[in-house]
């Protein structure tokens, strides 16, 4: 409520800040955040309609991935969606975008996804196990130890290196980094856990991702492959 002032002119209050292209609200909601990305991200998927005559999903895949995907996931780790319907309007660039694809038109979104080996955007474990192995193991460690909370390995079964869950009383600190990756960390086997290099443990996590969507796919769907 303080009033703020260069010289003689006073400053207008605002509840939305921008930081390093994320707007932030004073109710950490996210959800003009995800508007912001939303329409960025359809906006290229558009020219790339308009601008590119093949249908192909190897070149549709390749410009989604480089060129639209990227808006999508840009400081995710940070402004994860709130609610479902933030959720369901940045998973409908990606909807669109599978559609397109020559061959794939007749399937639904969820075999759409299993066939490019696509993960949905209302998931996105990867990135945050990525982060957390920078500051739990990578070069980010002295961060890590004020983010995070190692469970002692005598007290654990499984991956030996498991973080505890912490306590929050507002349901928004829910979806904070540190809070919402600590289930996904805390299931990973203990080979891939301790893998010496990021290279190594970016491509454990990733097999490890593709043998869950797959079995989570066969169970949604009812289908063999």
């Amino acid at each position: 409520m303080h009033r703020h002032s260069v010289g003689a002119y006073l400053l207008d209050s605002s509840s939305l800040e921008s930081d390093l292209g994320v707007l932030v609200d004073d109710q950490l909601t996210m959800s003009q955040q995800c508007a912001l990305v939303t329409k960025k991200a359809s906006g290229i998927l558009g020219c790339i309609k308009k601008s590119v005559a093949s249908r192909s999903r190897e070149v549709l895949l390749l410009l989604f991935s480089a060129v639209v995907r990227p808006h999508l996931e840009y400081c995710v780790q940070f402004w994860a969606s709130h609610f479902k319907k933030d959720e369901d309007l940045l998973e409908r660039v990606q909807r669109r975008a599978t559609r397109t694809m020559r061959g794939l038109e007749h399937l639904s979104y969820e075999e759409r996804l299993r066939e490019l080996v696509l993960f949905s955007l209302e998931k996105r474990p990867r990135g945050d196990l990525i982060n957390a192995y920078k500051y739990l193991k990578g070069g980010c460690r002295e961060d890590g130890a004020r983010l995070f909370l190692v469970v002692p390995s005598d007290m654990t079964r499984g991956n030996g290196h498991k973080l505890k869950h912490g306590k929050f009383q507002l349901n928004t600190r829910k979806k904070f980094f540190t809070l919402r990756v600590t289930e996904p960390w805390n299931r990973l086997p203990g080979e891939v856990v301790v893998s010496p290099s990021l290279e190594i443990f970016e491509a454990c996590v990733d097999k490890v991702l593709c043998s869950l969507l797959w079995v989570t796919l066969l169970r949604q769907g009812g289908w063999t492959r």
